[in-house]
């Protein structure tokens, strides 16, 4: 029978082999910042941490 998945909902974004991409959502972004900074350190890669063009830091949570 089915997995039970369902359709697909929200953006697609193209992630090549061997890139990891985290997204994170209804947190100021101070918070979002520092999490995915200690997070970072506990990877054994460099990381990059961007911001979509369309943030707007006046809408924090």
């Amino acid at each position: 029978m089915g997995k039970g998945k369902g359709n697909p909902e929200g953006f697609v974004a193209p992630v090549t082999p061997g890139r990891i991409l985290i997204e994170v959502e209804g947190v100021p972004y101070d918070v979002a910042k520092e999490a995915l900074r200690l997070a970072a350190q506990k990877l054994p890669v460099i990381t990059k941490f961007v911001v979509r063009r369309d943030y707007d830091p006046s809408q924090n949570v």
